[in-house]
């Protein structure tokens, strides 16, 4: 019986030691988001416009009853991404106490990878105005992950101004 406790304290510290991941992609890259920040993906619904707002504000969408934001994460960061892509979703996290909507091209699966396969970002892209969202890269056996710090995508004042235009 020791034995089989035993087992599962070293379970559960495996378990602590995974990182899990809402994988999605952006103009051809691949970026991870931590899971527990992520309340739920959607379709591409109809996007209302707000006017006068910063370009990678796309508008803002009812979901359930409430006016979610959402921002253009390829805009955001720069990226050229597929326009008018069937597979676009939008990604509804929390933010600084506020639900947010990040549209992307595509997510394509939830992953549970070592926290031991993530690597700080390369010094070129720290260097840059990039690297605030940037956690790390992982690194997978085919392909690296970047992987974003949520917290940092819009600071806590972007955030809080988004509202005041709806």
């Amino acid at each position: 019986m020791h034995a089989l406790m035993q087992k599962d304290k070293n379970t559960q510290h495996i378990d602590n030691d995974l990182l899990q991941l809402v994988v999605f992609q952006l103009g051809g890259e691949e970026f991870g988001v931590d899971i527990m920040a992520v309340q739920e993906i959607i379709k591409m619904p109809p996007l209302t416009a707000i006017p006068k707002v910063p370009e990678h504000v796309t508008g803002v969408i009812d979901l359930r009853g409430r006016v979610i934001v959402v921002i253009d994460l390829g805009k955001k960061f720069n990226i050229l991404s597929s326009e008018n892509n069937e597979d676009r979703k939008i990604i509804v996290v929390e933010l600084e106490d506020q639900v947010i909507g990040m549209m992307v091209d595509s997510v394509s699966e939830v992953l549970r990878i070592p926290s031991a396969s993530v690597e700080p970002a390369p010094e070129i892209i720290v260097s840059g105005v990039f690297a605030d969202y940037i956690q790390g890269v992982g690194k997978l056996e085919d392909r690296l992950l970047i992987l974003l710090d949520l917290r940092n995508v819009l600071s806590e004042h972007e955030t809080k101004e988004l509202y005041q235009y709806v």
